[in-house]
């Protein structure tokens, strides 16, 4: 159910070359996540300076925020080629010992989603990322010794939407940790612009924060949003998106005011009406709109939690006043 929601933040399969043609590749160009950018750029110039590699960063926040983006803008910045994989591709250590002994002198590895490393995958990191070393054992029983290869120096960029998944020992390991937070209605709204000056469609009144309004806080929901907008635009005007053809399109693919989904009112209407503004349980949510319950937590939660339409308590969720009143319901007495 997820992947098939226009405001998911998670990467879609129409997105990816999308990305790639809108994606900044300096800092300068780079909207939002101003004290993020600001310390990379002193650190960054800070390892120019010194001839050395970057520490190793960790970005970490929801999806769809710009880790993917950031990594290649810091190989960029640092004048570096960029390695990508992700953590579910490192299968075995060997796989992992394979991309190090092929990097190039301060290279940048970028690892997504590297909470989802294996555990013994994991270790061959340790040494690499604080002696920029591998060490492998040769022979079996008295007669096994320890051998220590030497790796180019390289900076290891981790990005992760769960930073509480990643073991203590690997988040000690790096020296920048960065959360990326999400993004204001005034930053969404240049994305929209810029976005649509490099698609080449007009925009003109306040389109551009409309579509800004129901993202999410997130640029990847925006610049989707933008394309369905685009396409209403083309067919059913003069292919110039106005404050009425963006307002339109929004409310044609159920998207309302607040970047509210059908499912979201699903879930948010199932605990008024089923439980009466009781709490509810996580599973018992799931249940009733036939979701897992880990995307209930991972996916949903989060943005009705960030606009004050959910709370979280010791005996479950609980819808709040502000919800009740955006849904156009009465509000109980036990909300308040």
């Amino acid at each position: 159910m997820e992947e098939d929601r226009i405001i998911t933040a998670h990467l879609m399969m129409e997105d990816q070359a999308v990305e790639y043609s809108l994606r900044p590749r300096y800092l300068a160009e780079y909207i939002g996540q101003a004290q993020v950018k600001d310390n990379l750029k002193i650190y960054i110039e800070a390892a120019k300076m010194r001839k050395e590699p970057l520490d190793h960063v960790l970005l970490y926040g929801p999806p769809g925020l710009g880790k993917t983006t950031l990594s290649n803008i810091i190989a960029n910045e640092l004048g570096v080629n960029i390695r990508t994989t992700s953590g579910p591709a490192i299968e075995r250590p060997g796989d992992l010992a394979a991309i190090l002994t092929n990097l190039q002198e301060n290279d940048v590895l970028f690892i997504d989603e590297i909470h989802r490393l294996h555990r013994t995958v994991e270790e061959v990191l340790y040494p690499a990322m604080e002696d920029f070393a591998l060490d492998f054992i040769i022979g079996k029983g008295p007669s096994a010794r320890s051998v220590r290869l030497d790796l180019p120096k390289f900076t290891l960029i981790g990005a992760t939407t769960r930073a509480g998944l990643l073991s203590a020992p690997l988040r000690d390991r790096f020296g920048v940790v960065s959360r990326l937070e999400f993004y204001t209605e005034d930053e969404l709204s240049y994305i929209v612009t810029r976005t649509a000056e490099i698609f080449g469609v007009g925009m003109v009144g306040e389109a551009s924060r409309e579509i800004a309004r129901r993202a999410r806080g997130t640029p990847r929901i925006a610049n989707r949003l933008l394309k369905r907008v685009r396409d209403h635009a083309q067919v059913r005007g003069d292919g110039i998106i106005t404050d009425a053809v963006a307002g339109d399109a929004l409310e044609r693919i159920q998207v309302d005011p607040m970047g509210l989904d059908s499912i979201d009112h699903k879930m948010l209407r199932s605990m008024i009406q089923n439980y009466g503004g009781r709490p509810v349980g996580l599973d018992t949510i799931a249940a009733s709109i036939g979701e897992e319950s880990q995307t209930i937590e991972d996916v949903y939660e989060p943005y009705l939690m960030q606009i004050g339409f959910l709370q979280r308590t010791p005996r479950g969720r609980i819808v709040t006043a502000a919800a009740y009143r955006h849904l156009g319901l009465p509000v109980p007495e036990l909300n308040g």
